[in-house]
């Protein structure tokens, strides 16, 4: 990947595949995305514009946000998605938007929740329950996390979505509880829903090997306690995800979405920064054991993730040491206690 400038970054993150755009074409009506300003939501949102127009469909992409950075409702705007500005948390403005066949859940809250568990659950477990009321005639597609598996020996090959859930901190118990409350609308009102179970996408802004980058940049050591991590494409996770839609099922169709490979923090971070021509220094010893998902099920179905680990380590070097543009949001991955 050859990406200097962050419109190349945008474009990238928001190419469809083939297989999406053959998904796409096999369900009916708009797409609503809820949430859509965060990290992932607005090239997910351009990625379901791009592969809908090429599907040759007739639909609307619209993104629900509050919208505290124009900026961000603009190139959405640009990019030929509808916006609308609206609170989640209020029932009235969700009960105003627009109806739509096909939702992607991605509103939530995970940095700042510890200090703030009460407003993490409303949006963890609150605002799913306004949703799901409101689109139980509706696919949804819903994003939730890895964290809800908890800690798996480093041995094996990573969680599985028929595995127990064994959630560690306020901050995984309220995506537990998001699933489990979409689950009950799903059940009960027979709405097909399918479980995104991300861990953890990465582009060139934001993610696990920006963080490690950043602090070989800096000359901070890394700690290896959490010793081991999947990564995935921001881009293939867009696709991954928005392809779920055409699975969505009741009771809910559960998904892993992250890369092939378990990678180590020390041997990933010594690649980073042989490419960046800069020493690194660690601290502390690897576990036995850390968070990973076995996303076989998802590469079977959906594709093996078309951009591979060292095209991403070139690309994320490269970007970090030209200073280019970072979200400044740490993915607080190496946090063992649950706590972020």
């Amino acid at each position: 990947m050859k990406i200097k400038t962050v419109e190349q970054l945008d474009d990238a993150l928001s190419d469809p595949p083939e297989g999406l755009v053959e998904s796409l074409a096999q369900i009916d009506g708009d797409i609503l995305i809820l949430g859509v300003a965060g990290k992932m939501g607005p090239t997910l949102a351009r990625m379901a514009r791009r592969a809908s127009d090429q599907a040759g469909i007739a639909r609307r992409v619209i993104g629900v946000a509050r919208f505290s950075k124009a900026a961000e409702q603009q190139k959405l705007e640009g990019w030929g998605v509808e916006t609308i500005k609206a609170d989640l948390l209020d029932e009235q403005a969700v009960a105003r938007l627009p109806d739509a066949p096909n939702v992607v859940f991605m509103a939530g809250m995970k940095f700042g929740s510890t200090g703030s568990e009460s407003l993490t659950w409303a949006m963890n477990a609150v605002v799913p329950a306004i949703v799901a009321r409101r689109y139980r005639d509706s696919r949804i597609a819903a994003f939730s996390t890895g964290n809800v598996y908890g800690l798996v020996p480093v041995a094996g090959e990573g969680s599985v979505e028929t595995d127990s859930l064994n959630p560690s901190g306020e901050y995984a118990m309220s995506c537990l509880g998001r699933e489990r409350v979409f689950e009950h609308f799903s059940r009960t009102h027979g709405t097909p829903m399918s479980i995104i179970r991300l861990n953890y996408a990465c582009e060139l802004r934001y993610g696990v090997l920006v963080d490690l980058a950043t602090k070989i940049q800096n000359g901070q050591p890394i700690d290896v306690t959490m010793g081991s991590f999947n990564v995935i494409w921001q881009g293939d996770a867009n696709a991954h995800a928005l392809a779920s839609l055409a699975d969505c099922d009741s009771p809910p169709f559960a998904i892993n979405v992250t890369g092939s490979e378990t990678l180590s923090v020390r041997t990933i971070s010594e690649q980073l920064a042989e490419r960046m021509n800069l020493p690194v220094v660690f601290e502390g010893k690897e576990s036995p054991t850390a968070l990973l998902n076995d996303a076989s099920t998802s590469h079977s179905r959906y594709g093996q993730p078309a951009v591979s680990v060292s095209e991403l380590l070139n690309s994320v070097a490269d970007w970090v040491t030209q200073d280019g543009e970072s979200l400044g949001k740490p993915t607080g991955f190496e946090v063992r206690d649950g706590k972020f």
